[in-house]
């Protein structure tokens, strides 16, 4: 298979088959007759894989990480679950995080809506932003 048709049958396009090559996760043949990169089905299961993994939040050393053991005749797969494990707390305190962010925000929009415009006199630069602290009571959550 060419760039072009290892893109289409793993539905991404033919720079992301660069890109993986380039990082050496996928290892084509040259054609000898026009020096042309020639893909396998072998090559056609590791971009698939790459593409499920990346969907899942695996980070680029990751994936080239299980793509190595399993050369290496090693299951990732308890690698894979201690890292998805560890991501997905991380994305859970991201989501706390971010549902806090939102709060405060919700409740500076609602308190911003009665404030006056101010125009910056050398002692002020936006009053909405530094009377935040005096209009809304402190949510025990700095940052």
């Amino acid at each position: 298979m060419k760039v072009k048709e290892l893109a289409v049958g793993a539905g991404v396009n033919p720079d992301t088959v660069r890109f993986y090559t380039r990082e050496g996760l996928l290892k084509p043949t040259r054609n000898p007759d026009n020096n042309y990169q020639q893909y396998d089905a072998e090559d056609l299961r590791r971009l698939r894989f790459a593409r499920k993994a990346r969907q899942l939040g695996f980070s680029l050393p990751e994936i080239r990480q299980i793509l190595e053991q399993a050369d290496d005749h090693y299951s990732p797969c308890p690698m894979v679950r201690d890292v998805f494990q560890q991501r997905l707390a991380e994305v859970e305190r991201e989501i706390a995080e971010l549902q806090q962010l939102r709060k405060r925000m919700t409740a500076a929009l609602s308190a911003w809506q009665e404030m006056p415009d101010g125009t910056p006199d050398g002692h002020t630069i936006c009053r909405l932003i530094e009377r935040w602290d005096d209009t809304v009571p402190d949510t025990g959550n700095k940052g």
